[in-house]
């Protein structure tokens, strides 16, 4: 099991840190008393030391400039911890959570909740990337063109036509009853290379500029992960940053940070960003230029083009990545792949210069010039050979083609972009860093490493749960092992019998997409209509409709439910009380060996002499294992098992570092204790029911 946090040296705690430290620092530890403001903000508040220790370090760090590393177990309240000595220092603050889901939580509840309790009168901003808020000009552009008679896409656009009469802010996420998956979004909403920035006729109404305005006058400015590293390749292109200059900026959620940040410090050219291009060539020239080129030909030409490098890729069995070490992609026939990406930048090529002769005419002239350009700059940039230290593959769908060219990490940006810049009055900036996972090790080196922040201060703080007591981790003997063809038969069953016994209550989370629906149809199958159990499985619906109905659980008669899902639903999920009272994980969840960035990842620890399995392909599993086991226990009151259908859990020896990251959860050895824990659930649950009913 994990290790214990390591004990405080004598005298410390936070009484002695508030003492030594500043005057912040004691007023952050005077808000944290059990008689202090908090108990205003937060219904059920109470006193936890480790949420003190980490809002005295974070306090520390803001005081003196500096980086904290923090990871803070589940139950230790890390928002508080890190939103009090924020709000209290004074300074202009940058939050950044993972996703917009969360930046809306934070902004619409936990900001204006804590502001009130700590009497602080402080202004905010919600900042979110382009495509969360309505392009007022790229609406009346989808209504003026052909692409609104659409089957679907004309009733949508009249529901966000009323909408945008109404909305002040323009957040997509306002607009109920609006998919995120809709394909109208991208129809009303701009990206950096089609917006028409100040020479836009929308531009005094756009609503991200107000976003903007409104967050460069803010106090304190919630934006997602996505859009931090988004300015930051805009800063590193010469144009305008987006975000105020601050001080102190915090990211919650930070174990997202490598991942989002490589997918805009690369580049990618993509078969849906040339065929929008396309539409909007096509749309703009018969609009305003009818006559002076031959747009349908030029725009024909691109998507031909566009065309023709799909094809070249051939059949893929599904989604894949394919590998790109020379000049054509593993398994692409060279005489295909190069003259089709010749053929595109010829054909993005030809579009500029016909756009050239008619930029002056309208905004939209000049803005699709720049876009031509750029693609076509790189298309010519992957007809070259991958600079050293970056990695180059294909995402092949369907229909849908991608080419990838990205770093291994975001160390190099993170050392000389942002913890050597001083804020704008020349003061050591603040950074804190925060996450219920950050790795395995006590420097927490699966995220200081690729993230540069090997010299930061690091600081583990455990969870309060008494895991021994709520929590029971079950590995079974019997189940055929992850490599057999019988592996995700066996977990369906083992799942579909547990969820019989529970009504419900049960979340599988696999490792694959085909596990996901082996067993989704598997369970599917089983629990047809009229069973008491109702089967979510992940894409069926989007994902915040199958949160809600799975929360819902067993509620005035509605049968309990099953949820098998995969990649994102393994963290951010959070299901506490009975609804969820059973997590099922298919199999460790090691790094996928033929992905194209694993390998380079894999290659450069070699080259170092490490082990590419002990050094990188252990901790990813660590740390994915430890975000799915997170789902399981959310609240002191939470009771629930853990299966995980691996035996190499028990058998291999890495097991035992894999064991040690979960949490001290008692352990299950027989199918009969297993049996036995969930008879007591069900036990529990009717006492606390009857309990109720009295």
């Amino acid at each position: 099991m994990s290790r214990p946090e390591p004990a405080a040296p004598p005298g410390a705690g936070p009484a002695r840190d508030a003492a030594v430290g500043g005057a912040l620092a004691q007023a952050v530890a005077a808000a944290f008393d059990d008689q202090g403001p908090l108990t205003q903000a937060a219904e059920g508040f109470r006193l936890r030391d480790g949420q003190t220790r980490l809002a005295l370090a974070l306090a520390r760090v803001i005081e003196q400039g500096g980086v904290l590393v923090a990871e803070a177990a589940t139950g230790v309240g890390k928002t508080f911890a890190y939103l009090v000595p924020a709000l209290l220092s004074g300074e202009r603050v940058l939050l950044s959570t993972a996703t917009k889901t969360l930046q809306d939580q934070l902004f619409g509840r936990d900001l204006p909740r804590l502001a009130r309790a700590l009497g602080l009168p402080l202004s905010m901003a919600l900042l979110k990337g382009r495509g969360s808020y309505l392009c007022l000009h790229r609406l009346e552009m989808a209504n003026q063109t052909g692409v609104s008679s659409a089957p679907g896409v004309r009733q949508q656009l009249s529901k966000i036509e009323r909408w945008a009469k109404t909305t002040r802010s323009g957040d997509l996420a306002e607009l109920p009853g609006l998919d995120e998956r809709s394909p109208v979004i991208p129809l009303v909403t701009s990206t950096r290379e089609n917006c028409l920035g100040a020479d836009c006729p929308q531009f005094r109404a756009c609503h991200v500029q107000l976003a903007r305005r409104q967050a460069m006058a803010a106090d304190v400015v919630v934006i997602n992960h996505h859009l931090f590293f988004a300015d930051l390749a805009i800063r590193e292109s010469g144009m305008a940053e987006l975000l105020p200059s601050v001080r102190v900026v915090v990211f919650d959620e930070a174990h997202q940070l490598n991942e989002t940040g490589i997918q805009f410090l690369g580049q990618q050219l993509a078969s849906g960003q040339l065929l929008d291009f396309a539409r909007d060539l096509l749309a703009a020239g018969l609009r305003q230029a009818r006559g002076l080129c031959d747009w349908q030909a030029l725009a024909g030409s691109v998507e031909a083009a566009t065309r023709q490098l799909r094809l070249a890729v051939g059949v893929q069995r599904g989604a894949s990545r394919l590998r790109w070490l020379e000049a054509v992609p593993e398994g692409v026939d060279g005489a295909d792949w190069l003259p089709a990406l010749q053929r595109l930048r010829q054909a993005l090529a030809d579009a500029a210069a016909a756009l050239a002769t008619v930029s002056e005419l309208a905004p939209d002239f000049t803005r699709l010039h720049q876009r031509a350009s750029l693609l076509a700059g790189r298309a010519e940039r992957f007809g070259a050979p991958v600079e050293p230290g970056l990695v180059r593959w294909v995402d092949v769908g369907i229909s849908l083609l991608r080419l990838i060219e990205s770093p291994l990490d975001i160390a190099d940006t993170v050392r000389t972009r942002l913890l050597a810049e001083p804020d704008a009055d020349g003061r050591a900036r603040a950074w804190a860093f925060v996450s219920a996972t950050l790795g395995d090790d006590e420097r927490l080196s699966w995220f200081t490493e690729p993230c540069g922040l090997r010299d930061a201060e690091v600081l583990r703080v455990g969870s309060p749960f008494d895991y021994a007591r709520q929590a029971a981790l079950y590995v079974p003997a019997h189940i055929a092992r992850p490599a057999d063809a019988a592996h995700s038969a066996d977990v369906a069953r083992l799942a579909g019998d547990a969820a019989a016994r529970l009504g419900g209550r049960t979340m599988v989370l696999t490792t694959t997409l085909r596990a996901l629906r082996h067993i989704g149809e598997a369970l599917g199958e089983r629990f047809g209509p009229g069973t008491g159990i109702e089967v979510l499985v992940q894409g069926s619906l989007p994902k915040r409709v199958l949160m809600e109905r799975f929360r819902a659980g067993d509620a005035d008669g509605r049968p309990g439910c099953v949820l098998v899902a995969s990649a994102s639903f393994w963290e951010g999920v959070d299901m506490p009380g009975e609804a969820l009272q059973l997590v099922v994980i298919d199999k460790l969840p090691f790094p996928p060996p033929g992905d194209p960035l694993v390998e380079a990842r894999c290659r450069r620890l070699e080259a170092q002499g490490r082990s590419a399995f002990a050094g990188y392909s252990v901790p990813e599993a660590a740390v994915a294992l430890k975000q799915g086991a997170g789902r399981l226990i959310r609240r002191e009151s939470d009771r629930g098992v853990l299966v995980i259908c691996d035996t190499r859990l028990a058998q291999m020896g890495y097991g035992r570092r894999l064991l040690a990251a979960l949490p001290p959860m008692r352990r299950l050895v027989t199918a009969a204790e297993f049996d036995a824990a969930l008879d007591q659930l069900l036990t529990d649950s009717a006492s606390k029911t009857e309990a109720a009913s009295t």
